[in-house]
């Protein structure tokens, strides 16, 4: 089965894998925070889909249909993560440090992991796209704006995450937020003489301290 898989397969598979570790850390912090995530998790999966769980992407896949059901993966991913992140915060919004606490820990945890090159800002950007979740590679979601040794500069063309958000009844503001702690503690990890920006109008940039 795997000689119908590429290395890009596995390279969204692996962000899939990377995503669904900031819910389980999530579920994790609200067991102990005595929150009703058994319900939460439950209603979830049912809506939305199970995680991947374990088992290697070969064994998973739907070979017949390999990029419908990476989609597939990704909207149920991002919709989960929606959800629980929405739950926890309509329960209590300054639930909210924490959540950035556990969004940072494992954009740490994924520079540490990183063995490629981080010397200049498009190192990390590249890093980069090989943690984050934004669609498919089709989707083309980055516009690269200027690329330097001090600097690297893109911005989003289309937001992907907004719809998620929306039908889970989230705020995808809460989204980005989350993420950007994610990033930033990624970058700085990976190359602690950098450092990520995001504007409000969805422009990035990874720049020298």
């Amino acid at each position: 089965m795997s000689l119908f898989l590429g290395k890009i397969h596995y390279w969204l598979y692996n962000k899939i894998i990377w995503y669904e570790k900031i819910e389980k850390d999530i579920i994790n912090w609200a067991q102990d925070k005595e929150l009703p995530v058994g319900t939460w998790v439950q209603d979830n999966n049912e809506r939305h889909g199970p995680p991947l769980g374990t088992e290697p992407l070969e064994q998973l896949i739907d070979t017949s249909n390999i990029h419908g059901w990476l989609q597939a993966r990704i909207e149920s991913a991002e919709l989960r993560q929606a959800a629980l992140v929405t739950q926890v915060l309509n329960r209590n919004m300054d639930f909210k440090s924490d959540l950035i606490g556990i969004y940072k820990n494992q954009g740490k945890a994924a520079a540490g992991e990183y063995k490629g090159d981080s010397a200049v800002p498009e190192d990390i950007f590249n890093a980069l796209n090989d943690y984050i979740l934004e669609g498919m590679p089709c989707d083309r979601v980055n516009e690269i704006v200027s690329s330097n040794d001090n600097e690297f500069v893109w911005q989003t063309s289309i937001c992907l995450h907004t719809p998620y958000w929306q039908k889970v009844h989230g705020n995808v503001s809460n989204f980005y937020e989350l993420r950007e702690a994610w990033v930033k503690s990624f970058v700085e990890g990976l190359n602690p003489d950098f450092t990520y920006v995001r504007s409000a109008e969805n422009t990035h940039k990874i720049s020298h301290k």
